[in-house]
């Protein structure tokens, strides 16, 4: 049975509606950052559980209490997510890992190098310069992992 793995970043204070429904049926949900509001997390654990990383743009209390980088392992599949993908240099992904889920860039990005898949599902927050609102999503069955970005009606 596959596992459905949503995906958001960078919504820097507004969840869309569309997004929501896109991450609706998500056995799991991962926020990579720049969430700015934590209403955003309540609702989003609302729909699935959740694991979210701290962005650049989050601070006060509540972002303190997220870590920079997290490890979750489905199934046989090490993913490991963390806001910008500059910072594997300080946060170097653990062996194992299958899947790197980052944010900041505001660009979807679906990308697989060396045996590692890279997304980036982009930003579903307030349209920034002309980049798509995105999201994106897993699918992983046993090892095999499926990985997409849609862009999202403003």
């Amino acid at each position: 049975m596959a596992t459905r793995i949503g995906l958001i970043s960078d919504t820097h204070g507004l969840v869309r509606p569309q997004a929501l429904e896109w991450l609706r049926g998500s056995d799991l949900i991962v926020h990579a950052g720049d969430i700015v509001q934590p209403s955003i997390l309540e609702q989003l654990a609302g729909i699935a559980p959740l694991t979210a990383v701290r962005g650049n743009n989050d601070r006060g209390p509540w972002a303190a209490r997220l870590a920079e980088t997290a490890l979750l392992q489905v199934g046989a599949v090490g993913i490991w997510v963390l806001h910008d993908l500059a910072d594997l240099r300080r946060h170097p992904a653990p062996p194992g890992t299958r899947v790197i889920v980052c944010g900041h860039s505001h660009k979807p990005r679906v990308e697989e190098r060396d045996g590692l898949l890279t997304v980036n599902p982009g930003s579903a927050g307030p349209r920034r310069f002309k980049l798509p609102v995105s999201v994106g999503e897993l699918h992983i069955e046993g090892t095999e992992v499926q990985a997409r970005t849609i862009e999202l009606s403003p």
